[in-house]
This record gives structure tokens, C-alpha cells and sequence, in this order.
């Protein structure tokens, strides 16, 4: 990684074994790059994210960054020459066996003295850093009627508790099997998590979804922070919502924050829009701090699983058993079969976003992902709509879908997601969401949405001081302040639809 120099760093080897290097900025053709294993003259333009050859290639040879293979070339590439999707294509095919290989465990990072934050201690021992009330509808039929609850309960109420939302979905009737119990699962997880100091839950009547078997599935919620009922039966829903809002606030505003241990933590890792430099700034320095709580006694969940393949080996390698090993391959080939029982290839990604940004490859795209996950041992694989039960890295099953696997995210536990962009985005979900951007140019473009710059990192920036920083705001925002997506009113959920629609 970069370190204090007199000179602007124009070009990255990230490995002395790669046989390309990233370009920091946009490089002319004839530029003459320095790199600690020799000059490169370029022999076209290379975009600032992207990649160039630092020496020849014959055609059908592994690319290597990371020092991992992040695809093959297609044609004769020369030193100098631009690399990307005119000349260079993905490995990824089908479903794979793994063997079973694991490394010893990484050395435990030490978060430092005084990593506390002020959380809201719930009953069943879990932690929120948030205190709010959460409307939550059934079904898509009543999801505005959820909406103009949670406005107007917010303009009544809203100062006594955190704030008052409405989260609504299209879902919940029409769905068969197990896309219908899925719903369920997200609802109710949703429902118990622990920055809801209250939930509300709006029915329809007639739905696939019936709020019985919804409240099924939420044993152990504390039922003076719970109301329901079903729109069909109320005089006038809006009414009996806020009512029922109200008694919950009641209950909410009585709960205080309190020191809570870094262990308390449940942290989303997530990147949306990544570029060339997701895998070199914000991923590895979000990395850094899933170690530190992890180490701690918390736990990092790390999702998007088509963005793993290619890279599932790096996470299999530490996983905490053989039982956990086997339950990442399965999780990848199962994943990958979703794929191809519908007709489509398993590296159908990067998307056009990322390709403009400098990522050619799912590979390359992988290899970076994962390092979100920094080096902690994989200790637990949840299952959609399950949520982490112990300490360590947890892998969760999602698709890449930002909306999507954040919502995933949220139902697992996390009350502090961690999103990593190259290109930017203001989405945001219940939980508070920290946009860090991986270069210093975004962050500038887009101040509203971004809440950190990992692209310091190459203007000279130690990666330890970096992450210190960026532990810092996490200890902020799990303590009241508000992210960015919370200052912005940016707050969604999005469920993932697998089955048949009636």
C-alpha cells in the first residue's frame, strides 16, 4: 500500500507477481509509468480504475492482480497495452468441488482502548443503535396505507422516540412455497431486530400472508412493543395505526442508551457500484475493521454471494470447521445452480458500471469484495432471512442486489452497515448505512451521500490510520449520529422474489 512519498503515485502493482497494474489516474498513451518492478511505457490511454499489462502476455494466459487469477487473456497483450474486456475474459463456469485446506487463524488486530459506543440494550441481550418504531405492512395492497401512518406518526411523535418509518415491500400475496415462507422469515426478522424499540405490523385481511401465521414466526418479541391488525376490520386504519404508533412510543421513549462493548456490534459489509479501486481502498480498510470486531467478540456479516465466486476459496480457507467449510461450498454451488436452472451463465457480472470503473471480470470484482471480510475467521453461514446467533464472520445468502442483500443484512442482525462505492449511490436502508467512497474524487462529487474517503489511502495515508478513523465514525453513528442516508430520509427494504407469481 501507498506510504508518505514527495512525488503523486500515478500507478498501483497491488502484487509483484501481477501482471497488470491499476492506473490512479487517467494515463496518456506514451506515459511512462514507474513501477517497483520497473517503467512501463503505455501503448494506448489507460482510464484512471483501469488496468495495463506490465509485461507480455501470450493469448489464453491467466491474469493475475491480487496475486489470484482474475481471468485469461484472448489476444497477445504487450507491456504497456491496455487491459479490459476487449482483450481479457472470466475463468467462471459451473459449480465446483472444493477441497478442504484451512489456514491457521490471522493474529487477532486489537481495536484499542475505549472502543465503546451508546447502544440501547434490549431484553434478549442484543444491541441497537437506533431506538425507533417500525411499520411494517403484510402485504404490498396496504403499503402506502403503512406510509401515512409512519409520516404522520413521525410529525406527532417522531421526536420522542429516534424517528418513526414505514418499511413496505409489493409482496406477500400471489407468492407460492417457499418464496411466500421467505417473506415471512424477512418480515418477522425484521420485526425483532433490535433498533425497533417498537414495530407495528399492517395487515390487509384477505392476503396469502396472514398476520397469524406472520406472528407465528416472532416468538420472543416482547409484546408491549408489538401491535397489528388487519386493515379489512378497522373503521379507519390510518387512525387506529397512530394509535397504536403512540402506545408504542410510550413504551420506546422509556429506553436509554447506555456503554455498550465493541462485541455488541453487528456490522453489514456491503459494496454497491465498485470500481477499480474497491478491492485496493474502502473494501480492504472495511476489511480492517470486520477483524476488529470480530476479535472483539462481534460479528461481521459479509453477503452478496455471486460476488464471492471466483474468490470462495480465500473465505473456505478460513473457515472455523470442516462443517462450516462444507456449508460455503454448498452455499456457492447452490448458488450457482440458481444460475443455470435459469438459463444464465454464472459470471453474468460485472455490471456496467463496474466495467466503466475499471473491473473487467467477475474474478476481479470477487477478489476485491471479499476483502470486506477482512481475515476473521468464517465461524457461521446463515441462510436467507436467518439471523447470526454467534460471534465471528458470518456468511449470508443474497444476491448482489444492493436493496436486496442490505435488507438481508438488516434481517440478520446488523445495525450498522458498512457499503463501500466507486461510482456512488444514495440508497439506504433501516439500519444506518455509511457510504465509503474508494476515491477521493467521488467523496469530493458527492458529499450528501458519502460518509468516508478510503481514497486517502493513495494521497498517502496510512491503512491503520485509515482504519482508526473509520472505526471512529462506526463508534459515532452506532451512538446517535446520524449517516448520511439518515440525514437524506434514504430508508428501504427490497425482498428477494425466487418462486412463481399468481
Amino acid at each position: 500500500m501507498p506510504s508518505d512519498r514527495s512525488a503523486p503515485l500515478t500507478a498501483l502493482q497491488v502484487h509483484a507477481e501481477d501482471e497488470v497494474a491499476i492506473a490512479l489516474t487517467d494515463l496518456a498513451e506514451g506515459t511512462v509509468v514507474s513501477l517497483a518492478t520497473g517503467d512501463v511505457r503505455l501503448r494506448q490511454a489507460v482510464p484512471h480504475g483501469h488496468k495495463f499489462a506490465v509485461r507480455a502476455l501470450a493469448a489464453g494466459q491467466p491474469v493475475h492482480k491480487y496475486g489470484f487469477a482474475i481471468g485469461r487473456t484472448t489476444a497477445a497483450v504487450a507491456a504497456g497495452d491496455w487491459v479490459h474486456t476487449h482483450n481479457m475474459v472470466t475463468g467462471l463456469s459451473g459449480t465446483l468441488e472444493y477441497r478442504y485446506q484451512p489456514l491457521a487463524p490471522a493474529p487477532a488486530p486489537d481495536a484499542g482502548a475505549g472502543a465503546t459506543f451508546q447502544g440501547y440494550r434490549r431484553a434478549d441481550g442484543r444491541v441497537g443503535t437506533r431506538n425507533e418504531i417500525w411499520v411494517l405492512c403484510t402485504v404490498g395492497c396496504v403499503a402506502r396505507t403503512a406510509r401515512r401512518i409512519a409520516e404522520q406518526a413521525e410529525r406527532h411523535f417522531g421526536g420522542r422516540v429516534d424517528g418513526v418509518h414505514a418499511f413496505t415491500h409489493p409482496f406477500g400475496c400471489s407468492q407460492l412455497g417457499s418464496d411466500l415462507e421467505h417473506t415471512r422469515q424477512m418480515l418477522a426478522a425484521l420485526a425483532r431486530h433490535p433498533n425497533a424499540g417498537g414495530v407495528l405490523l399492517v395487515g390487509l385481511g384477505c392476503e396469502s400472508l396472514q398476520m397469524k401465521w406472520l406472528l407465528e414466526a416472532m416468538d420472543g418479541v416482547d409484546p408491549a412493543r408489538l401491535r397489528w391488525f388487519n386493515s379489512q376490520l378497522a373503521d379507519d386504519e390510518v387512525e387506529q395505526g397512530l394509535a397504536a404508533v403512540e402506545e408504542l412510543v410510550a413504551v420506546a421513549e422509556q429506553d436509554r442508551r447506555q456503554p455498550c462493548d465493541l462485541s455488541d456490534l453487528v456490522v453489514g459489509l456491503k459494496c454497491g457500484g465498485s470500481d477499480g479501486f474497491s478491492g485496493i481502498t474502502a473494501n480492504p480498510v472495511v476489511g480492517r475493521i470486520a477483524d476488529r470486531v470480530a476479535a472483539a467478540g462481534g460479528t461481521p456479516i459479509l453477503t452478496e454471494i455471486p460476488e464471492i465466486f471466483g474468490a470462495e476459496r480465500m473465505l473456505m480457507a478460513r473457515a472455523q470447521s470442516r462443517e462450516v467449510f462444507e456449508q460455503i461450498g454448498t452455499l456457492v454451488n447452490d448458488f450457482k445452480r440458481y444460475f443455470l436452472d435459469h438459463g444464465q451463465p454464472v459470471h453474468e457480472n460485472p455490471s456496467p458500471g463496474n466495467l466503466a470503473g475499471g473491473i473487467t471480470t467477475l474474478e476481479e470484482k470477487s477478489l476485491g469484495a471479499v476483502q470486506k471480510g477482512g481475515r476473521a475467521t468464517v465461524t457461521q453461514v446463515l441462510r436467507y432471512g436467518q439471523r447470526a446467533q454467534s460471534p465471528g464472520l458470518a456468511l449470508l445468502e443474497a444476491p448482489g442486489n444492493d436493496a436486496v442483500s442490505a435488507t438481508a443484512l438488516t434481517a440478520a442482525g446488523a445495525t450498522v452497515i458498512l457499503f463501500t462505492t466507486g461510482r456512488g449511490t444514495p440508497l439506504g436502508f433501516p439500519v444506518p448505512t455509511l457510504k465509503i467512497a474508494t476515491n477521493s474524487a467521488l467523496a469530493a462529487a458527492k458529499p450528501r451521500w458519502i460518509d468516508f474517503d478510503a481514497g486517502a489511502l493513495l494521497d498517502g495515508l496510512g491503512m491503520e490510520a485509515l482504519a482508526d478513523a473509520l472505526q471512529q465514525l462506526v463508534l459515532d453513528t452506532a451512538s446517535g449520529k446520524p449517516a448520511r442516508n439518515e440525514i437524506n430520509d434514504e430508508r428501504e427494504i427490497a425482498l428477494w422474489k425466487t418462486g412463481v407469481t399468481l
